[in-house]
């Protein structure tokens, strides 16, 4: 892929990539890849091929792709809390786990109320060692993509557990199938895309963005930017404050203020994003059937 791929919409994005960087299929053989999880540690990332039920690992020294768990209970989001776990989201068990470093499985939750989740979809971990995710109805929908089931809760909403004693407390209450969600670099804002569409006729295709009180309440929630083409989905943030969102047609850059000012074209719709490399320099990109990577000229904020 060449200097082509990349959709300069707006100047400010030009200082943001490079157009000799080379946008580069890694691996190829998914049929939903999601989730992606980079750990700084040992040079590697770790993500979801939902319908496939598996957990994949790309080396970053040796390019090496292996199966780094099967099944995987139809993984969806991950990512790495403060101390280097992995923390995922699983569609089929309906629950929230972390994975220890001797490799046991710790369940964060898997019920709230008394009734099952949904199927928890993406999660994010704050500095204070909270978890928040979303819980859609996408592994429950069908058995494509974890285990068909009814719904037990009242609605979709976003959850955050409580580092101290566990306790899971809903923090929204009017989405429709909230999805990807992301904190700002100073953690006053949460951002959570809203991927209603995919059930409701004119249904919500945007992301809004949320002040974080200080008791852990949101306050806000206006629309921060529809999206152009197809649904946003899972979504990462910069040192800046930018948005490294999924499309359909690739990943879009917004300004803190909203504005889209470019494109990475990729050939298959994206599912989500992240930074990587020593550096945080690196833009891993899973996109349906793929896994890519592109080095851009920002840094991702720092989650680790």
């Amino acid at each position: 892929m060449t200097a082509a791929d990349f959709d300069i919409l707006d100047e400010r994005f030009r200082r943001l990539v490079r157009m000799s960087a080379r946008v580069q299929r890694l691996y190829g053989d998914c049929r939903w890849a999601e989730g992606p999880a980079y750990f700084p540690a040992h040079r590697g990332l770790i993500w979801s091929d939902v319908p496939n039920n598996r957990m994949l690992r790309f080396d970053e020294e040796t390019q090496a792709v292996s199966v780094f768990r099967r099944p995987s209970n139809y993984s969806n989001g991950n990512t790495v809390d403060r101390i280097g776990r992995l923390v995922t989201c699983e569609q089929g068990t309906r629950r929230v786990t972390r994975t220890e470093h001797d490799g046991s499985i710790t369940v964060l939750a898997d019920r709230v109320r008394d009734a099952r989740f949904n199927s928890p979809n993406d999660v994010v971990v704050k500095s204070d060692g909270s978890v928040w995710f979303t819980d859609p109805t996408y592994g429950i929908d069908s058995n494509y993509e974890g285990i068909q089931a009814p719904s037990e809760l009242d609605g979709c909403h976003v959850y955050r557990i409580d580092p101290s004693d566990g306790r899971v407390t809903q923090v929204t209450h009017d989405f429709v199938r909230p999805n990807g969600l992301a904190f700002s670099p100073d953690e006053k804002r949460l951002y959570i895309a809203d991927s209603g569409a995919t059930h409701r006729k004119d249904g919500p295709r945007h992301i809004r963005v949320f002040n974080v009180n200080s008791d852990s309440t949101l306050g806000g929630g206006e629309v921060f930017a529809a999206c152009t083409l197809g649904l946003f989905d899972g979504f990462r943030i910069d040192e800046s404050g930018r948005l490294w969102t999924s499309a359909i047609d690739g990943v879009h850059c917004y300004e803190p203020n909203g504005d889209l000012i470019g494109k990475i074209l990729i050939p298959e719709p994206v599912a989500n994003v992240v930074f990587g490399d020593e550096k945080r320099n690196r833009l891993f990109i899973c996109a349906t059937t793929s896994l890519y990577s592109v080095y851009v000229a920002v840094n991702g904020a720092k989650t680790f």
